[in-house]
């Protein structure tokens, strides 16, 4: 079998939407480039004295409606296609959102599970420095991705600063809220994807309280989606992440597994009492899977859902927390089966929409409640998938391919404003 490419199969996303929007030829072969991919090399001191050198990259795809947004990601498996893919895929996310950004992406392949936090220290402040000629809060404003958080955010903007001379607190975002982050920001992607799922129950008029719910992975937007939907009334009745899977469907308790797991050193959900465990990822995924549910949520990572698994899929409703969880091979195999896809360049948006409130709160120095963050991001999510949802209805097709048409009808409107240089 031919090895996974995500490069290809955005290229191959873009393709499918150029078909049918019928995009002008020299539009359509300059989005299938990235602006700018930078490799570098990082030479860190290891706490045994060691010196090793890590591989990081930092991709911009398309700068024609604002600076580059995109996260950095420390994960052994990363490489330069699944960082451009990831960087195409944070250009659409922007526009269909209509938030004023062009897309990036970095990454570092390292393995932080078996690093020192002074060594992740080190790490993340070479990073920067050798990625920082071409980021900046009029450039490219990186995020916390898999394996990267506020504290990364806060190494990351205080090496920046240094360099700068004076603090530059609009160099990333999803920082502390100490030096300059935003309310609402931690969880804000999972408070995104349940208001994407809310308008989604009320399209198929099915009520919260009668929803259940399987969620594959309890990272920061597992664990987060969960809370919102339980929140919302939802039954959450499996969950995976790296250790296994808890089932019960009688529901999981969603409040005490989140105490657990801030609790448990391993940060995983191996261990908890209120549900059956499956154990290792591959296994209870499977399970998870072919669960009888309303709404399967893949918050974990790409490739997950194939032509391979995607007919054995029971859920009436599949909403991407992560980014790229489905292949266009089972994207075809669900839609022929009536299975509604909530495409993560919708649905997992809200992130990137918090991240521009950071932004814009840090240009301007002056800090939002709460409760507005909230109440705006809930807006634009909601009018987003009324947008989506209006296309898709129009012109017949899927969710995912109508969020396409108008994030690239979006993007290539600026193109073509801006021309070609020189």
């Amino acid at each position: 079998m031919a090895k996974f490419n995500p490069w290809e199969m955005a290229c191959q996303q873009l393709d499918i939407v150029a078909e049918k929007i019928n995009l002008d030829k020299n539009i359509h072969t300059k989005l299938r480039h990235c602006k700018r991919a930078l490799i570098v090399s990082i030479p860190i001191r290891m706490d045994d004295g060691t010196v090793r050198v890590f591989e990081g990259y930092r991709v911009q795809h398309n700068l024609e409606r604002g600076p580059a947004k995109g996260g950095i990601r420390y994960h052994p498996d990363v490489t330069l296609d699944e960082v451009k893919a990831l960087a195409m895929w944070m250009t659409w996310k922007c526009a269909v959102v209509g938030i004023p950004y062009g897309g990036s992406k970095g990454g570092v392949v390292c393995d932080p599970t078996k690093m020192s936090l002074y060594e992740i220290e080190k790490l993340t402040r070479r990073y920067t420095s050798e990625i920082s000629i071409i980021i900046g809060p009029e450039k490219d404003i990186p995020a916390p991705d898999v394996n990267t958080n506020p504290q990364v955010m806060a190494w990351i903007m205080d090496t920046y600063s240094m360099t700068a001379g004076y603090s530059v607190p609009g160099v990333v975002t999803g920082k502390p809220i100490d030096i300059g982050g935003s309310e609402g920001r931690l969880t804000a992607t999972g408070r995104g994807v349940m208001f994407v799922i809310n308008e989604a129950l009320k399209y198929k008029k099915i009520k919260p309280t009668d929803c259940t719910v399987a969620i594959q992975g309890f990272g920061n937007v597992g664990s987060s989606t969960a809370q919102f939907l339980n929140e919302l009334g939802c039954k959450i009745i499996g969950i995976t992440d790296v250790s296994g899977g808890l089932f019960n469907k009688k529901g999981i308790d969603i409040p005490k597994l989140l105490e657990y797991v801030k609790k448990n050193p391993k940060k995983t959900i191996e261990g908890f009492a209120g549900a059956d465990f499956v154990a290792g990822f591959k296994s209870a995924n499977e399970e998870l899977f072919q669960m009888d549910v309303d709404i399967l949520a893949p918050c974990a990572l790409e490739n997950q859902i194939t032509k391979e698994n995607a007919p054995k899929i029971k859920a009436k409703i599949i909403a991407e927390g992560a980014n790229g969880p489905t292949t266009p091979e089972a994207d075809e195999i669900f839609h022929k089966n009536g299975v509604m896809v909530l495409p993560d360049i919708l649905t997992n948006a809200g992130g990137v929409t918090v991240s521009y409130f950071e932004w814009v709160q840090d240009l301007q120095s002056h800090f939002w409640e709460l409760e507005g963050i909230e109440r705006e991001l809930k807006r634009i999510m909601t009018k987003s998938f009324k947008d989506v949802l209006a296309i898709a209805e129009r012109e017949k097709v899927d969710m995912r391919l109508a969020a396409y048409i108008l994030a690239v009808s979006r993007v290539a409107t600026a193109v073509k404003l801006r021309g070609v240089y020189p």
